[in-house]
């Protein structure tokens, strides 16, 4: 599930001490944080996802997160010398529009109340006695994504100004033509200027997908908006300040529903070998002196080795849920963290668990930088339930190789694969660039024409997925009453240029463990008709 950092953060516990910063990072270069990422500073993602992890999602604030604005801006209009500036009120109320001092970029932005609490020492004040240095607000920043929300004390909310308007111009319709119904010229992904064309709720659902940004809640349906906004309600306030996880300690990103004694812990330490959380360093350290773990449960089905490079070496393990219950579960807690969306904690039972490790070679110690599941028995196909790259591991390549792993181990089952949807921001991202990279690789190889269908059979992706590649290149043509690929060689080495990464992992066929077969399960059983006791 970024090198930019954006109101997440990383930090090293080595350079903690020196006081330097590390830097949060994910494969794939991460969107504003309010242009829809992301799985995320951050974009992949395997939250896919990929909090991914897209890589990052992950994700990316950052793996998801950017420090730009995302297009749309901040401006400060002169006011009227008639206007007058509202005096601030003692305590601003939840769902105020207030101006909230953000720490990611030291700036303020228009932000809304989300919660508010009291200071120490002043639980028993009146109400006339509260002042700003009593009271810290839970404000989510305007056309951010949630990872940002954040507490802001006080003295830094002040009331919205007037004249700080905001620029939501919708992208479709072009910069300050909110009230225009056209636009001139809109990248489709067909080739086609939109000109002419009315901005219809498909249209503007396209355009987001191509182009990777988040839509709103208007746009769902209304059984699903309901869903969203309970979901809303219940993790708009995170639980949880940031987490300590072997020499890491990295902001949490969303709500995660950890019991209720770690409710409101402002830092959770983390095994990072065995996963179990704690809410104070002593009972950590006295912890790691007696956990033996050295690796993930399961199966190591996967090897790595990097010696040559100079970097760590890495390995896939499988888990059962069923079979490592309490491990798969704390997994689940530890990756809701930084995925927003993921509402898979404790039913672990009827999934794999693939997880990624750097391991170091002279020790044989292997270190979480994360994983994908998969249902045991899909109906639907699905190679990957959820990604993600934790948020220290990202821009290193891991989010693709979790994806280029989810397809391998498809192929070794005899399936096309696809992850399970609705993809995070971050994760969105990670696949795209995923899905365009593959495709691009297939046709520079192949010469002559050739068919989605032959390029899914090249590939293991549906075709679904390969035609939104396609479209997202503008290789997909409409002609004749249907669409044909239409690419020279020139074009495709062109986006080749593109997508090429020194950080690309590539699956090795021979370091797989020979003994290893993917598992197969029997499908669930049907239920019975007619009612419970009928045989």
């Amino acid at each position: 599930a970024c090198s930019r950092v954006c109101g997440a953060r990383v930090k090293s516990r080595v350079a903690k001490r020196s006081g330097s910063d590390g830097a949060m990072a994910d494969d794939v270069a991460a969107p504003p944080p309010d242009a829809e990422m992301t799985d995320a500073p951050a974009p992949d993602g395997a939250g896919g996802e990929i909090s991914t992890g897209g890589d990052h999602a992950l994700n990316n604030s950052a793996p998801n997160v950017g420090t730009g604005d995302g297009g749309a801006t901040l401006a400060r209009a002169q006011p009227a010398a008639s206007d007058a500036t509202p005096p601030k009120p003692r305590v601003f109320k939840i769902g105020d529009k207030v101006s909230a001092l953000a720490s990611f970029d030291g700036v303020h932005h228009e932000a809304t109340v989300v919660d508010l609490r009291r200071a120490k020492g002043a639980e028993g004040k009146d109400e006339d006695a509260i002042g700003p240095a009593d009271v810290s607000y839970y404000v989510r920043y305007a056309g951010m994504d949630k990872r940002l929300d954040a507490w802001v004390a006080g003295v830094n909310v002040d009331v919205l100004d007037p004249g700080m308007t905001r620029n939501l111009s919708d992208p479709l319709l072009g910069p300050g033509s909110l009230a225009s119904p056209r636009k001139d010229s809109v990248n489709l992904g067909d080739g086609a200027p939109a000109e002419g064309r009315k901005v219809t709720r498909n249209l503007k659902r396209r355009y987001n997908e191509i182009n990777n940004v988040a839509g709103s809640i208007e746009d769902l349906a209304p059984i699903d908006q309901k869903l969203e906004k309970e979901h809303d309600e219940k993790t708009k306030v995170k639980n949880i300040g940031c987490v300590e996880f072997g020499r890491f300690e990295v902001d949490a990103w969303y709500f995660s529903p950890y019991p209720a004694e770690y409710a409101d812990c402002a830092k959770l330490y983390v095994c990072e070998h065995c996963l179990k959380y704690m809410k104070h360093e002593v009972t950590l350290l006295k912890h790691k002196a007696r956990c033996r773990m050295t690796h993930p449960p399961g199966r190591m089905i996967y090897r790595h080795p990097r010696h040559d490079e100079g970097k760590p070496g890495l390995a896939f393990w499988e888990i059962d849920g069923n079979t490592h219950k309490v491990y798969c579960q704390n997994l689940c807690l530890l990756a809701k963290l930084f995925l927003d969306h993921k509402t898979l904690y404790f039913d672990v039972d009827p999934f794999l668990f693939y997880v990624m490790t750097e391991f170091d070679e002279r020790t044989n110690k292997h270190a979480v930088v994360g994983y994908f599941s998969k249902e045991k028995c899909s109906n639907e196909d699905y190679n990957l339930a959820c990604i993600l790259t934790l948020p220290p591991y990202q821009r290193k390549g891991y989010g693709s190789f979790l994806i280029a792993m989810s397809y391998e181990i498809s192929r070794r089952e005899g399936k096309v694969g696809t992850p399970e949807r609705p993809l995070s921001d971050l994760g969105q991202v990670s696949y795209r660039s995923f899905w365009c990279r593959e495709v691009l690789q297939v046709l520079h190889r192949h010469k002559g024409s050739i068919s989605v269908k032959d390029i899914s059979g090249a590939t293991g992706f549906q075709e679904r997925d390969i035609a939104s590649a396609l479209q997202s290149l503008n290789l997909l043509k409409y002609w004749k009453g249907q669409h044909i690929i239409s690419a020279t060689p020139k074009i495709i080495e062109e986006h080749m240029r593109s997508f090429n990464s020194k950080r690309q992992i590539t699956v090795n066929q021979g370091w797989f463990n020979t003994q290893w077969q993917p598992p197969t399960f029997a499908p669930p059983p049907k239920p019975m008709r007619g009612g419970a006791n009928r045989q």
